[in-house]
């Protein structure tokens, strides 16, 4: 093994258990939130809850996995990546800059959770009832606290390093074929722009699944779903393309405090 394909799997690895951490981390969320799930599916296949669990954590590795190296090897062909952690591993010092640029996901990421939320009380409210009513429950904030290292972690190495990277690199490649030109070795700001816009709007799909466990799938549903997800996909997917994956992941991870921990305190 060569020093740079060592270099590529000791990032890969890092940022695979990292992703693993996250999908441990929301269990008690998932399963607080739709109790039913889990008891269904351990009754239908005849084994133990904690089983299930397992089986569910080694599902998310194997897809956190092939996400991560396919991801990254992506994010390389298109000059991104994950800077900080490749600097980690390579025992550098870190950029004067990463402890300003981080506040400014943090930043980020809580103006997008403000956003949603206006919108949500503007909007969505009616939604935000039925969802409510029938989770018939409030999920402790404590478990909201651990699903955030899923959605900042997990989701953004699944969503961002994978799927917005494969689709800038096969958007990219079609627009050199069309144009009959060699393709860049840089990613423009166009391809950037339709693959972040497709990532985001597929992030909020992703979330229905669940969404339709509570209540009925409708036009307003799933226009909620796109809009509030989106929002902080698109702010994500920005900060990936400047600042590496791992602003991406602070400023979810921050929006997602507020949104599963610090509005349901206050609220």
């Amino acid at each position: 093994m060569t020093d740079r394909q060592r270099f590529f799997t000791r990032t890969g690895l890092f940022l695979w258990l990292a992703g693993v951490f996250g999908a441990i981390c929301v269990l008690p969320y998932v399963m607080a939130l739709t109790p039913a799930v889990f008891d269904a599916a351990s009754e239908q296949l005849g084994i133990p809850t904690s089983a299930m669990i397992g089986i569910s954590i080694i599902q998310s590795a194997l897809i956190l996995g092939f996400a991560t190296f396919t991801g990254l090897w992506a994010a390389r062909k298109l000059g991104l990546g994950a800077p900080l952690v490749d600097a980690l591993i390579r025992k550098e010092v870190l950029p004067h800059s990463a402890p300003q640029i981080a506040v400014r996901a943090i930043v980020l990421g809580v103006a997008a959770a403000l956003l949603i939320i206006v919108i949500e009380l503007l909007v969505f409210s009616a939604v935000t009832e039925s969802l409510e009513d029938e989770a018939q429950l409030n999920v402790a904030p404590w478990k909201g606290f651990l699903a955030s290292f899923y959605g900042g972690i997990a989701e953004e190495i699944q969503l961002r390093l994978f799927m917005l990277s494969i689709m800038a690199l096969g958007i990219r490649y079609v627009v050199g074929l069309v144009s009959k030109s060699q393709a860049s070795s840089s990613l423009s700001w166009k391809v950037f722009w339709i693959a972040n816009i497709t990532a985001a709007v597929l992030f909020g799909l992703g979330h229905l699944p669940a969404t339709a466990e509570l209540i009925p799938l409708t036009p307003l549903v799933v226009t909620r779903a796109i809009i509030l997800n989106g929002a902080v996909g698109l702010v994500a997917g920005f900060l990936y393309w400047r600042q590496g994956i791992e602003m991406a992941m602070i400023c979810h991870f921050s929006a997602d405090i507020v949104l599963h921990m610090l509005f349901p305190l206050l609220s």
